[in-house]
């Protein structure tokens, strides 16, 4: 196996030895005496790379990205911000969930180490994202649009991919001690956390421990927006990893756990009051004569409990409960063929399983005397297997061909309200729960996807890939098998921030998206100097999975889950250009991108909720010895094309102004940072109504995002 080249900027490697990107931690002081495995050239860019492994629409945050990411929040979601053709939604302060071309949550293939994590909860307080502080993240790649069906499938917008760090082994003969500790604090909210790694390895075995700590209150909106409530939390993170490395073997098994005793969701009518995951995730990877094989499994159990926090002033509880159980496995071989050809074959199967339950409230009419089961022992499992073709036709034509199918079966058992007395206070829900446990609850869904692309270097300054592809996703469960009918019960069943409440649909269809894109790729043909990316995209789903309504319910409504057709279409760009570059000033760049999607359903003429505005960024980056620093601006079109059947509200445009940099010394990089920096009142366009602020309040308000900020760091290496 090849071992990587030094640089002053180090790079790592994904599992399986594929995807390049920027490595998330310093070199560290020991770090010449380790071998990295497996390994590409440096040298490798995106022209170069095969298709399967690293496509032009792919995104990484660079360095100076992931610094400013990582101080502003402990959310590993927030890692990709400013990457194009990708936004968040927020949820808590450590779960905010994904947007990739307008398409989001459950739409997203968001993959944590090899393996794709289902939210246990009914409103995704605990997405893939949030079971990996940042801190831990060594690669993290965004591809939004087309998806090669190596990457999985049962998704139509694309694919987030987070890797931990391999296992790190000294040279032989030596021995490794090597890690990291750094400090951080965020003066809105009073945010501070800490975390750290800790290696020591010969040149067969590997033992690292991994830990993070975070912890905030409630932060402060721009402007005189004042307090925005729910939006605290605390959590902890535990992990170790034991690697073994012979030959060209590695062999890496990390166990983990999560606490997060309680973090606050604003834009939700509930609030997580307890989240603990325990976690086991294995991986091999190996090459023989005929080629590499990457193996994994995992198994994790997530206990869940909501409540109002405190901050609601509310005058008494609601407990809500689930417990989530997934295991899995996934094999993927990767075959080299005739010269410039490849075959990879794979398959995975994924099982979650699920119980949701709300206990009785002593003394309430409305909740109790009994448990009210909203999901009651159910599962979805998942089996799918693939085949991709790529073949390097001549040195400037390269295509890429692949088929996949999946196997989605759906099922859950009887459930139950709060009371099985028949008054006018209960009885929609007495009625859907005795209309629900007659009927045939199992489901199977046979979905197909195939991805056609071909890269295209016309010129040394310019590579083109376009292709078609056609991606399914089945619902999940609660879209399925959320049956209460009451206003009450239905608002808790709500994962988008809007305040209404839903209702599952048994007959749901899978969704069908039928996605044609092309990435244009301008580059230096002699060095780093410029780049530029152009990346138009059109998609028409059909079955797309979106609400109707079926009662109002005051300011909000009642809705229910049915197939429409839906489309969508836009543009990503994204360039950097090189200012200057030496002795007496060091490195300067700017870099810039810029997002438009419109979303649209066909059935009901209502434009797709969570649908980003027009929004941009420039940033100008400047390196001069041990020196960084960065300034920043973020820039958000007035939203104005909503989904008036969900009641989405309208926010006005924005520019914000940050200010970041760092100072490495030895052993030390402090860096420090300044978001937001005119305190800017604004409202987030894909965050929902404050909900948290309505509860304790009374007035109902867009949510608001976070005014001014001063941010610092310290980690030390060795």
């Amino acid at each position: 196996m090849t071992s990587m080249k030094k640089t002053a900027t180090p790079l790592a490697v994904a599992a399986g030895g594929c995807m390049l990107a920027a490595s998330l931690h310093p070199l560290g002081a020991r770090a010449q005496t380790t071998v990295t495995l497996p390994g590409l050239s440096i040298e490798d860019t995106a022209d170069s790379t095969p298709m399967g492994d690293r496509l032009l629409s792919a995104a990484s945050p660079s360095a100076t990205q992931r610094t400013a990411a990582s101080l502003s929040s402990p959310d590993a979601a927030s890692l990709f911000r400013n990457q194009p053709g990708v936004s968040t939604y927020s949820a808590g302060g450590l779960a905010a969930l994904p947007v990739l071309n307008g398409m989001a949550d459950d739409r997203v293939a968001t993959v944590v180490d090899g393996v794709r994590i289902a939210s246990g909860c009914p409103n995704h307080m605990n997405p893939a994202l949030s079971f990996i502080d940042p801190d831990s993240v060594d690669t993290a790649t965004a591809i939004a649009g087309i998806t090669p069906v190596s990457m999985g499938g049962d998704s139509t917008a694309g694919t987030i991919d987070v890797e931990r760090k391999d296992p790190q082994f000294a040279k032989h003969g030596k021995v490794l001690v090597t890690g990291h500790v750094t400090g951080t604090y965020r003066s809105n909210g009073g945010g501070y956390g800490a975390s750290g790694s800790l290696t020591v390895a010969n040149d067969t075995f590997s033992l690292r421990y991994n830990a993070s700590y975070a912890q905030a209150g409630d932060y402060e909106g721009g402007g005189d927006a004042g307090l925005v409530r729910s939006t605290s939390y605390l959590t902890y993170n535990h992990a170790v990893t034991f690697g073994v490395h012979k030959g060209n073997h590695l062999l890496a098994l990390t166990f983990g756990q999560q606490d997060t005793p309680h973090e606050g969701f604003a834009n939700q009518y509930m609030d997580m009051t307890n989240n603990r995951s325990t976690f086991v995730n294995g991986k091999y990877l190996g090459t023989f004569g005929w080629g590499e094989l990457e193996a994994r499994g995992y198994w994790q159990r997530e206990d869940h409990a909501m409540d109002f926090l405190p901050d609601r002033d509310k005058t008494t509880h609601m407990p809500m409960n689930t417990n989530a159980r997934m295991a899995g496995y996934s094999i993927k071989a990767t075959i080299p063929l005739a010269e410039g050809q490849t075959l990879r074959l794979g398959s995975s199967f994924d099982h979650s399983g699920l119980n949701d339950w709300w206990p009785p409230v002593a003394g309430s009419m409305m909740m109790g005397p009994d448990t009210y089961h909203s999901i009651n022992n159910g599962h979805r499992d998942r089996l799918g297997h693939f085949v991709e073709w790529e073949a390097a036709w001549t040195p400037r034509v390269t295509t890429l061909l692949g088929f996949r199918n999946d196997l989605v079966m759906m099922n859950t058992g009887p459930v139950s309200g709060y009371s099985s007395t028949m008054s006018m206070m209960n009885m929609a829900n007495i009625n859907a729960a005795n209309a629900f446990n007659t009927t045939d609850r199992g489901r199977t869904d046979v979905n197909f996807d195939v991805t056609a692309l071909v890269r295209w270097k016309p010129r040394r300054d310019l590579t083109i890939e376009g292709g078609y592809a056609r991606k399914t996703r089945s619902p999940n469960l609660y879209e399925r098998y959320a049956w209460g009918r009451s206003a009450m019960v239905t608002s808790m069943i709500n994962w988008f921030g809007d305040g209404n409440g839903y209702v599952g649909n048994p007959d749901l269809k899978p969704e069908v998206a039928n996605t044609a894109s092309i990435t244009a790729d301008w580059h230096d043909p002699n060095g780093d100097r410029w780049d530029l990316k152009v990346q138009p995209y059109y998609t028409y789903t059909h079955d797309y999975i979106n609400a109707y309504r079926i009662a109002s319910a005051g300011q909000f409504y009642t809705l229910g889950f049915a197939n429409h057709n839906a489309q969508s279409y836009g543009i990503n760009g994204s360039g950097n250009y090189r200012l200057w570059q030496n002795a007496r000033f060091g490195r300067g760049e700017i870099v810039a991108n810029l997002n438009w999607v419109r979303g649209q359903d066909l059935t009901n003429n209502a434009g797709l909720y969570h649908q980003m505005p027009i929004n941009g960024s420039v940033t100008l980056n400047e390196r001069w010895k041990n020196w960084s620093g960065r300034v920043e601006m973020t820039f958000v079109k007035a939203k104005d094309s909503v989904d008036w059947v969900r009641n989405e509200p309208r926010t006005p445009g924005y520019a914000l102004l940050g200010l970041g940099g760092q100072y490495h010394w030895r052993y030390m990089t402090l860096d420090a940072s300044i978001d937001n920096v005119l305190n800017q009142k604004y409202e987030l366009p894909l965050g929902g109504w404050s909900l948290a602020d309505y509860a304790a309040t009374g007035s109902l308000r867009a949510l608001p995002g976070m005014g001014r900020s001063f941010n610092v760091s310290l980690t030390a290496s060795f």
